[in-house]
């Protein structure tokens, strides 16, 4: 799971019309940076979470074929911070009721 629903407060004026996740550093967005590892290691099912600009996110990202993954999106209507992020993507991170171990990582880390 990438965690992808701040504001992106301390980014601010860069992320007044944009998330932050989408900002680009060295010639790729910051969330791209996670989804290209995680494609590397293995991970072929990704689930996002985000609020704020959201729909910009996934109509960059689209379904994560570019990538190599399926990537699965989980809005928040408020920002639920961490724990209630991951609360509400777990019907999309639970495979049939059977709950997996399971990686959570930050989308703006380059």
């Amino acid at each position: 799971m990438i965690l992808a629903a701040g504001r992106g407060e301390r980014m601010r004026p860069l992320t007044d019309e944009q998330p932050k996740p989408l900002l680009r550093a060295g010639g790729r967005r910051l969330i791209e940076y996670q989804i290209i590892s995680l494609a590397y290691a293995g991970f072929r099912h990704i689930v996002i979470n985000y609020a704020y600009l959201g729909s910009m996110i996934e109509n960059a990202l689209g379904c994560g074929e570019r990538y190599g993954v399926q990537i699965s999106y989980s809005p928040e209507k408020e920002v639920l911070e961490t724990a209630g992020g991951i609360a509400n993507a777990l019907p999309l991170l639970t495979d049939k009721g059977c709950h997996r171990p399971f990686l959570v990582v930050n989308a703006d880390i380059y």
